[in-house]
């Protein structure tokens, strides 16, 4: 799924469901600490006021509900401004379910537990208190607003910090898919810097032999390389191929090679038959040969052998590349272009540090090249 789609998506901030979640595990603490508190100071009634406040709660939740719905509206807002809306917004909230509490407990009492004799005492002090203080049942709804105002602010708090950390998880979710995409392009882009020199080369080539009119082994050429090609540049770049698999490839390009270089181009390849499973990345090999075919065999006059060994070790797949071609200078650019940095920077990319490549002159002449990388034998 591309950014794109995936934003359009996402219609609300945190999601309903779990607007509703934080909403009823907020309240439904509220109703067991006072519940406790109720039971704890012996107040009389209990199973009746339970009643009462399972109905109080019930409304609050629905109330904060509402207030969520407010709040999903400027879910697109910046934060300086969903902050003071939330602070405002709850206020109203707060006040309709105190006011709702008073008149149940207080007003209404349906089933008459403030008319009992258990609270005549407690009645008789709370008239004599109003009757001295007017104001008294108003500072005490103030009180009460100011008690439900802290917990639907809890609330919106909690929904903003749960809505912060939903824009955390999707901004993540999109840096990693455009770390992926740019991956993906990093490795496209390298498996298709494919030597242009190579086509070029092989297309003059087919032009000699065509001329000659040696048109069976003109018509062998064009096949392996239309299969090198359609190999090469129609798989995906974050592909894994079959090392047997990669081996054959190669050997398709040395034998283009081999119709250019007839009497130089030696070929020595060695995989133990454990391995012709093992998963690499597609094509990985083909710039270390094309190294070797331009450094050291195109060079010199007499035959040179390019080998390719592979071997496992300590739970890695070691695969050598070798020529026997002859010295080259200190200053010689070998290596340094785009054939081993394209395939260091491709292992890079998939493996990090459990992968290498290592370059350099042989001592007896010729150069080498060793990459290490994961065994992997799964289904490639």
């Amino acid at each position: 799924m591309n950014v794109k789609s995936y934003e359009s998506t996402r219609s609300t901030l945190i999601g309903h469901r779990l607007g509703l979640v934080s909403i009823i595990g907020l309240w439904g603490f509220y109703f067991a600490v006072v519940t406790i508190r109720a039971a704890v100071m012996g107040y009389p009634g209990q199973s009746q006021m339970l009643l009462y406040r399972t109905i109080v709660i019930a409304v609050a939740i629905g109330l904060t509900f509402l207030l969520y719905l407010f709040l999903e509206r400027f879910a697109d807002r910046p934060l300086r401004w969903r902050i003071p809306i939330a602070f405002a917004a709850a206020l109203p909230v707060a006040a309709i379910i105190a006011g709702f509490n008073l008149y149940l407990f207080e007003v209404w009492d349906p089933l008459g537990i403030f008319r009992t004799e258990e609270w005549a005492e407690e009645r008789e002090m709370i008239e004599e208190f109003m009757a001295r203080d007017p104001l008294a049942m108003w500072r005490g709804l103030a009180e009460a607003v100011m008690a439900r105002y802290f917990v639907t602010i809890a609330w919106a708090l909690l929904y903003m910090a749960l809505g912060y950390a939903q824009i955390v998880r999707q901004a993540e979710r999109r840096a990693a898919i455009f770390a992926q995409e740019a991956q993906t392009a990093q490795l496209r882009a390298l498996r298709y810097q494919v030597n242009p020199h190579f086509l070029f080369n092989t297309l003059n080539v087919l032009s000699s032999l065509v001329m000659r009119d040696r048109r069976d082994e003109a018509e062998k050429m064009i096949l392996n390389l239309s299969t090198f090609y359609r190999t090469s540049l129609t798989s995906e770049p974050a592909d894994d191929v079959a090392l047997e698999e990669e081996i054959r490839l190669q050997r398709l390009y040395l034998d283009i090679e081999a119709v250019r270089f007839p009497e130089r181009l030696l070929v020595d390849i060695s995989i133990p038959k454990s391995l012709n499973g093992c998963c690499v990345p597609a094509l990985i090999l083909q710039p270390v040969v094309e190294n070797a075919i331009k450094y050291g065999v195109s060079r010199v006059r007499r035959p040179v052998t390019v080998s390719i060994h592979a071997r496992e070790e300590n739970g890695k797949l070691i695969i050598t590349v070798t020529d026997d071609g002859d010295p080259l200078p200190d200053d010689a650019p070998h290596g340094t272009g785009v054939g081993l940095n394209n395939v260091h920077e491709r292992l890079d990319a998939r493996y990090g540090e459990e992968s290498s490549v290592i370059w350099g002159p042989r001592p007896e002449g010729g150069f080498a090249v060793t990459i290490e990388l994961p065994i992997n034998r799964e289904t490639c």
